[in-house]
């Protein structure tokens, strides 16, 4: 059953919602920020505990975030997903200080190119259950492309069900975001969330485009319930009212994963 995930996204230390197309490598005179928290990342950490909303994705958003990252995850120990400059370097020092996954991105595509060895290797290295494989994407002509690099550069790895089924073997869940719409806050990529459900065979997170509590019915019925949903990720427009939007609030993604944990409950109880 799809699932409303949340996120804490940092960057130089603060909670901030970012205009995704603007975080580039020109400097910091071309970022565009929708959003600051006065809020520390370790309160939304215990906020998303108080709610037992498992799964949420903590990401560094270029340097001088570890130490906040850190604090957020000792507030929190195994219960947030840690990603943004992951290697294999770096994999076991952040699953010692509490994340309960890793989520690797860019490290996978060294000069653009998928690299199936390095993932091999950061399974033996932490495990396939530590593992979250983000495939961004882009849209191609009739496809979607793993966008890396801040979704600056489109790599040759086209997302598709054999692609996915081939990852499976080395990780325990996949990130996609989808870039084109990402920050809009204009609807979700209803084909690409389709062809997820239909092609993941992993617990897979959507983020793109989703700007009211309708979106997790509608990515529930487009993906039969298999792939779980993320709001106010690198937003032009915040949708969700814990980073300053008006469209969602976040007690209502509450409340519907805890109707559905009721329901799974029940269905168990027979």
């Amino acid at each position: 059953m799809t699932k409303f995930r949340p996120c804490i996204d940092l960057h130089q230390g603060q909670v901030k919602q970012i205009v995704g197309g603007t975080l580039t490598f020109d400097g910091p005179e071309t970022l565009k920020v929708n959003f600051v928290s006065k809020e520390t990342p370790a309160y939304y950490s215990s906020l998303y505990r108080e709610h037992e909303l498992h799964g949420a994705h903590l990401i560094k958003l270029g340097p001088n975030n570890n130490e906040a990252a850190i604090a957020a995850l000792k507030a929190w120990p195994n219960g947030l997903q840690v990603g943004g400059g992951i290697t294999i370097e770096n994999a076991c020092s952040w699953l010692s200080y509490g994340a309960s996954k890793i989520i690797v991105t860019s490290w996978l595509f060294p000069e653009g190119q998928f690299s199936l060895t390095r993932l091999q290797q950061l399974c033996r290295e932490i495990g396939r259950e530590r593992i979250v494989v983000d495939l961004s994407c882009r849209k191609v002509k009739d496809g979607w492309f793993v966008a890396i690099d801040k979704w600056q550069t489109i790599t040759n790895f086209e997302l598709c069900k054999e692609a996915l089924h081939s990852l499976s073997k080395y990780c325990s869940e996949f990130l996609i975001h989808a870039a084109d719409v990402e920050g809009l806050c204009q609807g979700i990529d209803k084909e690409l969330v389709k062809c997820l459900g239909d092609w993941s065979p992993l617990p897979i997170t959507y983020a793109g485009g989703a700007n009211s509590i309708e979106d997790l019915k509608l990515v529930q019925t487009l993906s039969s319930g298999k792939v779980d949903l993320t709001y106010g990720r690198l937003t032009l427009f915040s949708s969700l009212d814990i980073f300053g939007g008006s469209s969602v609030r976040f007690l209502d993604c509450v409340a519907w994963n805890e109707t559905l944990d009721a329901k799974l409950h029940d269905n168990n109880s027979y």
